[in-house]
């Protein structure tokens, strides 16, 4: 199971083509909203209805736990005690994790996910002292953590998270299909 949470103001092309990438390359993939119901808003005024809340969450049988960026979606990620918890706990024991845009500085970096790693994330929101190397990349893999830089590298995140899962055959397949190969 792999899942990917949802905040009021998140980026609505990170969160869906993440989601969409996962899906298409066969990957089971849960949206779990943060808030008290399963309606979500995006930074845009998009409306989402999520799959599932963070009560529904089960972390032990989790591959991937997936972070979109946005604002004030990522601060309202990280003001979550449950999901920062999950976040922490999953890292520590080897699992994947991955955030986009805002959500690896604003999230990951404050949390220690990041120390000592190579990451990226939105320009400007690079948070100091956290021991992060940051890049300029659109996605960064560092071991099992995915980060990237925006909105124009949505599916090319989405895709490496499919090619650490699936299979780079199987994430090429996706983008032929997509045509963006």
């Amino acid at each position: 199971m792999n899942y990917v949470f949802f905040a009021d103001g998140f980026e609505e092309i990170e969160a869906l083509a993440t989601v969409d990438v996962m899906r298409r390359a066969g990957m089971d993939v849960t949206l779990v909203s943060i808030n008290a119901t399963t309606q979500v808003t995006g930074a845009h005024g998009v409306k989402v209805e999520a799959d599932a809340l963070m009560e529904d969450v089960d972390a032990e049988q989790a591959e991937w736990l997936v972070l979109p960026g946005g604002m004030p979606g990522a601060t309202n990620l990280m003001a979550c005690e449950p999901l920062t918890s999950m976040l922490v706990a999953h890292h520590k024991a080897g699992g994947k994790v991955a955030a986009i845009c805002a959500s690896p500085a604003i999230v990951f970096a404050p949390l220690g996910i990041l120390e000592g790693r190579n990451a990226t994330c939105y320009p400007g929101m690079e948070a100091e002292g956290c021991g992060v190397n940051w890049q300029n990349d659109m996605v960064v893999v560092d071991g099992n953590v995915v980060t990237g830089r925006g909105p124009a590298a949505a599916c090319s995140f989405g895709f490496t998270i499919a090619a650490m899962s699936q299979g780079i055959d199987q994430a090429e397949a996706v983008a032929q299909g997509m045509l963006l190969k």
